[in-house]
């Protein structure tokens, strides 16, 4: 949960240009190891990040901070070796990953949704007799492409959100999807691997690149 007592959002961010943040982004892979990003403010990244949407409100992501040389020396034997550039200079990696069982503290969730007066009793009443059940009683399959869906919006939610306040990042999904949560030291039977966020200030320029024309990849019904 966010907690704004901690900080206000809207002066963490150095850039509040929309179309900047948006259209600017690009991956880069070489940041400057000596920029150090705070421990504070990478939580508030992730607070922000996590206004993103999630299918009933399941929030099913977890995060996982890389900040230290020893963590980065036993999370790189977990990454492939082209991903390498970013692990050994980003000022932080976020690995995000999908809670598979996210859906056994639902009720606290809405619970507190409710005592904070933003939903009727028959509002709860009827979230917990339609969508909690649907998760209990989901199969792991489900489950996986569920986590997998919300951790996806919330990435690239977080990495418009560390553009907003200055800084680069390079998304990347090439790990070894067997090793990489006992890596992260989860519970593999819990979390699934999604991908991970390096962070920082950039010391190479981008590379630019073109995108499918959007009419060809769109059917209008």
């Amino acid at each position: 949960m966010i907690n704004q007592e901690d900080y206000d959002m809207n002066k963490n961010l150095v850039n509040n240009d929309f179309a900047d943040i948006v259209f600017n982004r690009h991956s880069v892979r070489l940041f400057d190891s000596t920029v150090k990003i705070t421990r504070k403010e990478l939580q508030a990244m992730i607070a922000e990040a996590t206004t993103a949407p999630s299918a009933c409100n399941l929030q099913s992501w977890h995060f996982v901070v890389v900040d230290t040389p020893e963590a980065r020396e036993k999370t790189k034997k977990a990454v492939l070796k082209f991903n390498y550039p970013q692990i050994d200079t980003a000022s932080a990696i976020i690995f995000i990953v999908g809670d598979t069982q996210s859906h056994e503290v639902y009720r606290d969730v809405w619970q507190k949704v409710y005592e904070n007066h933003k939903i009727t009793k028959e509002r709860l009443d009827q979230i917990f007799g339609t969508f909690l059940p649907m998760y209990e009683n989901a199969t792991p399959d489900f489950l996986k492409l569920d986590a997998t869906i919300d951790s996806s919006i919330v990435a690239t939610q977080l990495m418009l959100i560390a553009r907003a306040h200055g800084y680069d990042t390079n998304l990347f999904s090439g790990v070894d999807f067997e090793n990489i949560i006992p890596a992260l030291e989860l519970d593999p039977k819990r979390y699934i691997p999604v991908m991970g966020i390096a962070i920082g200030k950039a010391t190479e320029k981008p590379l630019l690149t073109d995108r499918y024309d959007a009419a060809t990849l769109t059917k209008f019904l």
